[in-house]
């Protein structure tokens, strides 16, 4: 049987399709998107909008696929059940059991019976899942936590992805290992809440430490990471050991000690500065990447503009910029001083444009420099600090090679390989 996986959202869900992929592959399925006799949709709930793709998609797959198997899992599907109960899919479940995803369509290939389950509670294993090798992308992605316990005021995720708990640190490195012997060079590290990353005495620096042992492992990026967690013990591997890669994804979330607190976030702007500081006194060229919310409740004009400032202050090389989504069940769902859509769509768009420019500020300093580039697709590549590079000569996949940066125009560099 062809099968066909469609992902929103995450690393996390991207890393999670990647392994249902590899386990109906190893089951004989055949991978194919044109006449797919299954369909998995791995969901995202992080916003409305992302919640109406889903379903949206939900409704798309089933009209271009009548006869196909439908699967829906994830996100979305954990937080809106009960729409989704109600929707024409064969099988359908939240977070958990991804991982029987073979199990799950045998046992509806026996009977044809519609096929529900959702368990609902936070407090939930971490469910076991490796990766051999990734088929969709050069750099391979290793899920090594899952849940937060956060409860920011605008965020739904620790309600759908349950508590705090981290992959055996063992089973992390076989897997990582495995990776590296299959042709990755490079390393994500990715979780819903990847810092907190704890197992049998050991954390997050804990594993990059020792995955930087690994023959062949060049880079060790973190998908994203708190600056909370970012301390003293953190910062000394940074300063040593250089696979990790120059680039840190820091949500900041608001440039507004007053927004900050609404959101429950566990910092203020002081301690943020001079954590940033830190860090770039270690890695002066560091890439610093964030993301901020505009328009949470409370969020007035001037408080905005102060993000503005915060975040031009900081010199991010990039932000990703998000209106705040009411996410029903939240604190911030039921709080006063709700910001207009309006506001929200204008603020968000000045965001972006601030952001543009500060990517545009970070990437000028590079040219004419000397950099290393992992080769994707097409002879195209990103360096450790996530700058986009086309080669202009054919280079092999998945091998780093050194180039010049020549010229820049619309976020991408065009290079010559150094002689």
């Amino acid at each position: 049987m062809k099968f066909y996986i469609y992902t929103l959202g995450c690393k996390v869900n991207s890393y999670e399709s990647e392994m249902m992929k590899e386990k109906l592959l190893n089951e004989g399925y055949i991978f194919c998107e044109e006449s797919p006799d299954i369909v998995i949709i791995n969901t995202c709930s992080v916003t409305n909008t992302a919640d109406s793709k889903s379903r949206k998609m939900v409704r798309h797959f089933r009209k271009t696929f009548p006869e196909a198997i439908l699967v829906v899992c994830g996100c979305s599907s954990e937080n809106k059940s009960s729409l989704y109960e109600a929707m024409d899919i064969d099988i359908l479940i939240g977070n958990k059991d991804k991982s029987l995803i073979a199990s799950l369509i045998k046992l509806y290939l026996k009977d044809k019976k519609k096929f529900v389950k959702f368990y609902h509670t936070r407090k939930l294993p971490f469910e076991d899942m490796v990766v051999d090798k990734f088929t969709s992308h050069t750099r391979a992605f290793v899920k090594i936590q899952d849940g937060c316990d956060n409860f920011c005021s605008y965020c739904i995720i620790p309600f759908v992805r349950g508590s705090i708990r981290s992959k055996d640190f063992e089973i992390a490195l076989a897997e990582i290992r495995n990776l590296v012997l299959n042709g990755h060079k490079e390393i994500v590290l990715t979780g819903i809440h990847t810092g907190s990353y704890s197992h049998s005495g050991h954390d997050l620096t804990d594993l990059i430490h020792e995955m930087s042992k690994i023959d062949g492992l060049e880079r060790i990026r973190i998908s994203s990471i708190e600056i909370t967690e970012l301390n003293e013990k953190f910062m000394l591997e940074l300063k040593t050991n250089f696979k990790i890669c120059d680039h840190l994804h820091i949500p900041l979330q608001a440039g507004s000690d007053k927004i900050l607190r609404k959101m429950n976030r566990k910092y203020d702007l002081v301690y943020f500065e001079k954590t940033l500081e830190k860090i770039r006194q270690i890695r002066p060229f560091i890439s610093i990447t964030t993301d901020i919310i505009v328009g949470h409740p409370f969020e007035t004009n001037d408080l905005f503009f102060k993000t503005l400032e915060t975040a031009e202050k900081f010199k991010f090389s990039k932000i990703h910029a998000f209106p705040y989504s009411i996410r029903s069940g939240t604190k911030a769902s039921c709080m006063e001083s709700q910001v207009s859509e309006m506001d929200k769509k204008n603020r968000n768009q000045a965001l972006i444009s601030l952001s543009n420019q500060l990517e545009e500020d970070y990437y000028k300093q590079f040219l004419g420099q000397e950099v290393d580039v992992l080769v994707e697709d097409d002879n195209t590549g990103f360096t450790s600090n996530y700058l986009k590079v086309k080669i202009l000569s054919d280079q092999k996949k998945q091998e780093i090679v050194r180039v010049k940066l020549l010229s820049y125009q619309d976020k991408l560099f065009l290079a010559e390989v150094c002689k």
